[in-house]
């Protein structure tokens, strides 16, 4: 991605944050108003047609060697994480993946620990660790259904999501963020088309409902969330922006609450504010710059690895 101007981190925090929460609503318009069991379908309608729009209006293409990255950070990002997605939206109730979801910014730390030897803020480690437990307040009841399936999608779609975040900013293409955003969106759109025509039964006649909820999805669900998103990647530290997805299950949560009558309880408002409490700490502990900070293997500006620690 290109460059852009020095701003505000807790700006920057702010917009991407957006992003997840959006996302967050992907549950219950995916209950409410979709044609149950096509969660592929629903994956290729969000992204693809999105994606083309863009890639249209952005009218940039990727160098030629950065073709076999962006087909990787597509499927991480978005081919193989929507899949996952909309398969624990079907089969988990909203939010219930976040438990597993939590662990993104743990593992985006791992991950810039072992390849470029960068070890983790602590306060970033614990403030990411409450988060985990504030989900788990959060969530867990004894009425609570564990479907295998689904904890398994959301499991390795978390993976994919924190690998692809933190190679995303890692490799920062010379492209602009629409761009980089719109053929991320297309080509994971073009993965998911085949598996969406073997697996899922054909679409029935769509009800108006149906079709707005699949036209949210695509305008604000992946143009709006993902161009946020992408932009916050170039701009904050990775971590920080794996924090913020933690407002997306957060979002289904509370959204279920109101809108769907499940319960929250004295337990589960500790775990709203412990998540809360978790995602301002790592912005906080993340926007300070680093005593000593470690080198990219494709340097950037050199302000901006201060700014931007991992």
């Amino acid at each position: 991605m290109k460059t852009t101007p020095a701003s505000s981190p807790w700006t920057d925090g702010l917009l991407t944050a957006l992003a997840p929460i959006i996302w967050g609503t992907t549950y219950i318009v995916t209950t409410e108003l979709l044609p149950p069991d096509r969660p592929f379908t629903a994956a290729v309608l969000r992204t693809l047609p999105a994606g083309l729009a863009l890639v249209l209006w952005a009218r940039r293409l990727p160098a030629a060697g950065f073709w076999l990255r962006l087909v990787l950070l597509s499927a991480l990002n978005i081919g193989v994480f929507q899949a996952l997605l909309f398969v624990a939206a079907y089969r988990l109730p909203g939010g219930l993946a976040a438990v597993v979801g939590a662990i993104q910014p743990l593992l985006v730390m791992a991950l810039a620990w072992a390849v470029d030897q960068q070890r983790p803020v602590r306060l970033a480690v614990w403030a990411s660790v409450a988060g985990v437990l504030g989900m788990a307040a959060l969530l867990l009841s004894p009425g609570t259904v564990w479907e295998p399936v689904g904890i398994a999608a959301a499991l390795i779609g978390a993976a994919c999501m924190a690998t692809g975040t933190y190679l995303a900013r890692r490799w920062r293409p010379d492209l602009p963020v629409l761009a980089f955003t719109g053929w991320q969106l297309l080509l994971g759109g073009v993965m998911l088309v085949p598996v969406a025509w073997a697996i899922d039964p054909p679409l029935p006649a769509l009800s108006l409902p149906n079709v707005a909820g699949y036209a949210y999805l695509a305008v604000f669900g992946a143009v709006v969330s993902y161009g946020l998103w992408f932009r916050g990647v170039g701009r904050l530290s990775p971590v920080a922006v794996s924090s913020l997805g933690l407002l997306s299950p957060l979002t289904a949560v509370l959204l279920g609450w109101l809108l769907l009558g499940q319960s929250m309880r004295g337990l589960s408002l500790l775990g709203l504010v412990m998540v809360l409490g978790s995602v301002l700490a790592v912005q906080r502990a993340m926007a300070a710059p680093r005593r000593a900070p470690a080198i990219d293997a494709t340097p950037p500006a050199a302000d901006a690895v201060v700014r931007n620690p991992v």
